[in-house]
């Protein structure tokens, strides 16, 4: 507590600090010359902490030479402390061992004891054991003699339950003599009960008049005790000679064995099972289930002698005595599925395990599976979803697996039937012409493509039932091939054909041009046609997939891999572009002819700007004609309209571009005339997806990004051109950064569209080249030049030389 104090009266002192500052003391110790008066009190002071402070440290320094010492006792004194605690730990030790031996001799007696008390208790149940086996022993040769099947089922468990414990004594003679008296009597009893069977039901002659006795019903709990071989070799014998009957009747020589009367034997073994319910239903322990064993056997049985029966007569199989059996077949087992479990297919070897259900899909095509009536249903049914699926049938296949091998007569028929399917459909697609304009049929899904699916859904499901293996995929290869011909001959077939792939250049067409009549474009009908049939295949290409998916899910799963229908749903994806395709060239054609007046009209002697030009009346007029009958064809495919907006505006635009290159010369005013053209046609073009509609739609955003990249590209030319060439270096510069475009080319076009003269043009280029910055890696892929040089223009230069070569000679 005192070092404490002084140590914070240490800390307080001002003496004792590091930033000590003698003359701010002083000035604290005397703050005016009044308190000078007490300075030999304040020296007093001083003088007197000095000699305290020396006082402090000669007794620190005083005490410092005794510590040395006072260690070396320290440490004498704690290593005797450590060898007095070492002899005491040994004293306890040495206590706790004698302790603990005299717990053991104390111990050892009662441990005796305890052994020779469990030793009597185990000699004592041992003998109370022997003394049951043997009175068992000798009571159970005594009732197998006598029959007493009741009692021996009781005994005979409890005998062999006693047995067990004595097998580590079987070296003991007088045990094992017992266990070979025990086995003795079981294989008696085994043999017996046998003979007692065929006693009661002979292999040969009728079964014994007044049914089954309590004596046999006995001897079934005594076999279930026995070897599992007697049980088997009991039943097996039972139905054998239950079943011999069906044999004799349905021969393969018998009229009766043939398809065509195939209920009657199911009707027969319904009629035995229901006797042997009646008669020996309380003869065997129920957990035999002999019911279903007889069933099961029976199903073996037909479907061998089918087989037999099929083989032999396999020229005389049609597809509809094929199917009536299939049906009552599935029929048949459907009706074992509801009356028994299953349980007993796990022991008899050849019957198929049916998989597990697949997990629940929203596929169309998984909803209830139709029954006989499948064929009424409503294309509409496919979009619904499916419901949950009933368990499997575990009797799936027991005797319908034999009509797998003739299934091929099924494959065949359904093969000619989709061929006059498909027949029919041309027919009627002739007969009936294309969807007219106006009509609920204009630009709807063709009624034929539902039909098909429907009938094809039906195959699929009726082949479903009957198998899941092969045949699956035979009728999968005839789905493709129907699927292809649908497409060639019903979608791509019935395609309007274009003049620009019809005939090719012809001497009508080019005077045609000459005159400048319009090209040949698509009536309102056939562009309603093709509108169908992108409908329709958009469909197709859908219920295409789904019908993949499903068929993957009814084929085995080893077989799954084998089920691809990519190439149909490419072959109706290419219906889907082609029908675009035309419906682009259709619209672009059309727009020739404005474009071409527009590359012939006298630009240099334009005098003043005024409202849009004749051309760009005549291409908004196609637009407003075409687009709206397209768009309302293609409701119910909105990105197939989109598609097309897209590409027929990826196709115009460079076309236009290259019409602007041969407007030349220009004159200032013909500039912004073209100028003011462009502006129009592009306000039109991003109107494009909902032009003449009432409802206003905003375009998407990929299809505006396309139309104000490339329509800025043909403003920006024309700005170059409305620009001055003096001085030519701000000229070029201009040029560079307003089309950021490269290509020597293209400059050379906007030279001519200004009228400038070769020379002019040469001394511009030289500058263009000596002014362009070095572009990096890849730069010239920019969005502007995928416009100024346009692949179609280029490849269409040659036959324009045709034509102009032509027409001179004309």
């Amino acid at each position: 507590m005192k070092l404490s104090v002084a140590f914070r009266y240490r800390l307080q002192d001002p003496l004792d600090r590091a930033d000590f500052n003698a003359v701010e003391y002083i000035n604290t110790l005397f703050p005016t010359e009044q308190s000078l008066a007490n300075i030999d009190d304040v020296v007093n002071k001083i003088r007197l902490k000095i000699r305290r402070l020396d006082d402090n440290i000669r007794t620190v320094v005083r005490g410092q030479t005794n510590v040395g010492q006072d260690g070396r006792q320290a440490l004498e004194e704690a290593q005797i402390a450590i060898q007095q605690l070492f002899g005491k730990i040994k004293d306890i030790k040495d206590k706790a061992e004698k302790s603990e031996q005299m717990v053991k001799e104390i111990t050892r007696d009662i441990k005796q004891l305890d052994h020779a008390k469990r030793h009597l208790t185990t000699s004592i149940t041992t003998l109370n054991h022997l003394h049951m086996l043997a009175g068992g022993v000798d009571s159970l040769e005594a009732m197998t003699r006598k029959r007493q099947y009741g009692e021996v089922a009781n005994l005979l468990q409890g005998v062999v339950n006693v047995l067990e414990h004595f097998h580590k004594y079987m070296g003991i003679p007088q045990i094992r003599q017992l266990s070979e008296r025990v086995k003795a009597a079981q294989s008696e009893l085994g043999t017996q009960i046998l003979a007692d069977f065929e006693e009661a039901f002979p292999s040969q002659g009728s079964k014994r008049p007044g049914g089954p006795s309590n004596v046999l019903r006995d001897a079934c709990l005594v076999a279930n005790v026995l070897d599992p071989r007697i049980k088997q070799e009991i039943i097996k014998k039972f139905i054998r000679q239950h079943l011999s009957e069906y044999l004799v009747l349905f021969q393969e020589n018998q009229d009766v064995a043939w398809l065509d009367k195939i209920d009657r034997r199911y009707a027969w073994i319904k009629r035995q099972l229901v006797d042997y319910e009646e008669k020996y239903g309380r003869m065997f322990p129920e957990e035999w289930c002999m019911t279903e064993r007889i069933a099961v056997e029976f199903c073996h049985i037909t479907r061998v002698e089918l087989a037999k029966v099929m083989r032999t007569r396999a020229k005389e199989i049609e597809v509809k005595l094929l199917l009536f059996a299939i049906q009552r077949t599935t029929n048949f087992e459907g009706l074992l599925a509801k009356r028994f479990t299953g349980c007993t297919l796990t022991d008899i070897p050849g019957v198929r395990k049916r998989p597990e259900s697949p997990l629940e899909s929203t596929n169309p095509f998984l909803e209830d599976e139709p029954g006989e009536d499948g064929g009424t249903e409503k294309d509409e049914d496919l979009a619904k979803p499916r419901k949950p699926k009933a368990p499997d049938n575990p009797f799936h296949g027991i005797v319908s697996k034999c009509f797998e091998p003739h299934l091929y007569v099924y494959i065949e028929s359904q093969d000619k039937n989709l061929g006059e399917l498909i027949d029919r459909f041309v027919a009627d697609f002739r007969a009936q012409g294309p969807p007219k304009a106006g009509t609920e049929e204009g630009g709807a899904v063709l009624p034929s493509c539902a039909d098909l699916f429907v009938y094809y859904k039906k195959c699929m499901v009726q082949c479903s039932q009957l198998s899941t293996g092969e045949p699956m995929i035979a009728l999968t290869t005839i789905f493709q091939k129907f699927l292809r011909e649908y497409a060639w001959k019903i979608l791509s077939g019935n395609l309007p054909k274009s003049s620009s792939n019809s005939g090719g250049l012809t001497i009508s067409s080019l005077l045609k041009e000459k005159e400048g009549s319009e090209a040949a474009k698509f009536t309102v009908d056939e562009l309603c046609l093709i509108c169908s049939i992108l409908s329709t295949a958009e469909y197709c290409l859908a219920t295409t997939q789904q019908l993949e998916e499903k068929l993957k899910e009814k084929v085995d799963k080893v077989l799954v891999e084998r089920i691809n229908l990519t190439g149909e749903m490419d072959t109706f994806s290419t219906v889907i572009s082609n029908s675009i395709q035309l419906l682009v060239q259709d619209l672009d054609a059309a727009c020739d002819p404005a474009l071409t007046a527009m590359s012939k009209m006298p630009w240099q002697s334009v005098e003043h700007v005024g409202d849009q030009s004749p051309y760009v009346t005549s291409i908004i007029m196609h637009i407003k004609q075409n687009v709206p009958i397209i768009r309302d064809n293609l409701a119910s495919t909105r990105k197939y309209f989109t598609q097309f907006c897209i590409k027929f505006t990826n196709s115009f635009i460079p076309k236009f571009i290259n019409h602007l290159f041969r407007c030349k010369p220009i004159s200032m005013v013909g500039a912004e005339q073209l100028l003011l053209d462009t502006h129009s046609l592009k306000t039109v073009l991003l109107d494009l997806p909902s032009i003449g509609s009432q409802v206003l739609r905003k375009a998407p955003a990929s299809y505006t990004k396309i139309v104000v990249k490339g329509m800025t590209r043909a403003e920006m030319i024309l700005k170059v051109v409305m620009a001055p060439h003096e001085p030519p270096v701000v000229f070029v510069d201009n040029y560079i950064k307003l089309l950021a475009d490269g290509n020597p080319e293209t400059f050379q076009k906007i030279l001519d569209m200004k009228g400038l003269k070769r020379s002019e043009q040469s001394s511009m280029l030289e500058l263009f080249r000596q002014r362009l910055p070095t572009p990096p890696s890849g730069a010239d892929g920019g969005p502007s030049l995928s416009f100024s040089t346009p692949t179609p223009e280029q490849e269409s230069s040659r036959i324009r030389k045709l034509e102009k070569l032509i027409k001179k000679r004309l």
